[in-house]
């Protein structure tokens, strides 16, 4: 099963899952679903109208929780700590991974250093272990790690969910998208257009050169059959004249 088809099918579950559960059953289930291994993807699960009712109540940690998930990294989750639960080491993981997503978002090649400050590593090798491990044989990253630059060269990252800041900019850039698709199109219409109107050009010039080329061998026909037909008629002529003169 390949990684999207798992996410989809991951949050198919928990969604279904969330529009039953409330209260602190539901953060129960926030936390359940910020620490699967293989879920990345939570804006489905912000939806849900049983998660949203979590505002101002009680338990609106876990909704700060989950739009944490969504939209944040573990620096910030450092930075408000305080009014957020504790996280258990698999959403720790987890929230990391995530931030180097949203790292691979703007820069294709991270430097260790900006990488070890973000993630709380303390050295090289427990960073390569992490990307290694942990995001590139979870399929969420591909890249290189170059030692000699100290960077990892990001060749795939995973998308994350979408920052409602993050909304305009994307329909702009679809817009665009959509705008030089049309105008790709109308193009390659025009070039076949007049790829139509060429093969009819040739394919009129050619009829032409061949009702040419007929109506030479036509005449050329003719003049034989008339050359011949002179030459018989002067053969006869000559045989007569033989004949007469062997009469006299």
């Amino acid at each position: 099963m390949d990684i999207e088809q798992k996410q989809a099918e991951l949050i198919e579950y928990f969604v279904k899952q969330a529009e039953i559960h409330k209260g602190l059953s539901l953060g129960n289930l926030i936390v359940e679903a910020t620490s699967h291994s293989s879920l990345f993807g939570f804006s489905e699960i912000l939806s849900v109208p049983n998660v949203v009712q979590l505002q101002g109540t009680e338990h609106s940690v876990y909704l700060d929780l989950l739009r944490l998930f969504a939209h944040g990294t573990w620096s910030d989750y450092k930075s408000n700590s305080g009014r957020l639960p504790p996280l258990v080491p698999d959403q720790v993981l987890k929230l990391k991974q995530l931030s180097v997503l949203t790292l691979a978002e703007t820069d294709k090649v991270l430097p260790y250093d900006n990488l070890m400050q973000e993630l709380d590593v303390s050295n090289v090798r427990e960073l390569e272990d992490f990307l290694i491990n942990d995001c590139m044989y979870a399929g969420i990253v591909r890249g290189k790690l170059d030692q000699l630059r100290r960077c990892f060269e990001v060749q795939f990252a995973a998308g994350r969910d979408l920052r409602p800041e993050q909304l305009g900019g994307m329909i702009q850039t679809l817009e665009t998208w959509l705008n030089t698709s049309d105008n790709l199109l109308h193009s390659i219409q025009e070039k076949i257009k007049w790829a139509d109107t060429m093969s009819e050009l040739d394919k009129k010039h050619r009829k032409e050169v061949e009702d040419k080329v007929d109506d030479i061998k036509k005449s050329l026909t003719h003049k034989k059959l008339h050359t011949v037909s002179r030459q018989t008629m002067t053969f006869e002529g000559m045989r007569r004249s033989s004949t007469l003169n062997l009469e006299e």
